[in-house]
């Protein structure tokens, strides 16, 4: 898709969400093809899932991919293991081609509503697509309560390079660390491990849950990730696993505890 059919779908769907709601009568929209990818990912964040039509989501998963496709799709099969079965990627989680991708979420497991946040829960169910936040209330209403902290609840990834989703609320450190943080991480990832196991997933990538929004002390969540995660594979060999990080900092982390 180039750069002129772009801003058509952009304009197409940013017209289309702003017609939904009365509040955003009046709103100018840019003209910039970045400015409106922006305006379109703000919408798409405060939106509250309900049915939309299909015309929509034909547009907007056509649009989606080509970003994506735009920023560059890494193949796990392109990747080389830094040990048996684990990888480690340094990355935008969105373009990774892998079985399974794990979204650090909260406990309503609706996705960011903030417009244009920097989490990682911002930027799955951006690029994934509004399908994702409506498949994700509809778990959560057959469920009826919170998501609790170390579960995980597995989705597909619509217009992602991964075919699915497993979302985990890992816990949130706002006072002194403790055992049972760390108890309820190794939780997270061992959930996700387990319900990847249960759908036939081969392939997992894993974000640094916790270490952002959430306040867990980086080097302390790595230990714990590979801890769970070799636990894992000592039992079970059929996975292989990405630990996929965006910093820096943790990429050396997980590079000292791997090598």
């Amino acid at each position: 898709m180039n750069k002129k059919q772009q801003v058509q779908f952009l304009d197409y769907l940013i017209g289309d969400l702003l017609n939904e709601d009365n509040q955003y009568k009046g709103l100018i929209t840019p003209d910039s093809l970045d400015e409106k990818l922006r305006i379109l990912r703000s919408l798409m964040n405060v939106r509250m899932p309900k049915p939309i039509d299909n015309n929509f989501l034909s547009v907007q998963d056509e649009l989606l991919q080509s970003v994506i496709a735009e920023k560059g799709i890494t193949d796990i099969a392109d990747l080389q293991p830094i040990k048996d079965n684990i990888f480690l990627w340094q990355g935008d989680i969105t373009t990774l081609k892998v079985d399974a991708i794990v979204n650090a979420t909260n406990s309503e497991m609706l996705g960011c509503y903030i417009p244009c946040h920097t989490c990682i829960d911002n930027a799955i169910h951006t690029y994934a697509g509004v399908q994702l936040r409506m498949e994700c209330a509809e778990i959560m209403q057959a469920q009826n309560n919170p998501e609790p902290t170390g579960k995980a609840k597995i989705t597909s990834a619509y217009n992602l390079p991964s075919k699915y989703i497993l979302h985990t609320v890992g816990p949130i450190v706002d006072t002194e660390l403790t055992q049972e943080h760390c108890n309820l991480l190794y939780d997270s990832y061992h959930s996700c491990l387990m319900l990847a196991k249960e759908n036939k997933i081969k392939s997992i990538a894993f974000c640094c849950i916790s270490t952002g929004e959430f306040h867990f002390p980086n080097q302390k969540a790595a230990e714990i990730a590979v801890s769970a995660v070799t636990d894992f594979l000592n039992s079970d060999s059929s996975i292989k696993v990405i630990f996929n990080v965006f910093k820096d900092t943790d990429w050396s982390i997980y590079h000292d505890l791997l090598k």
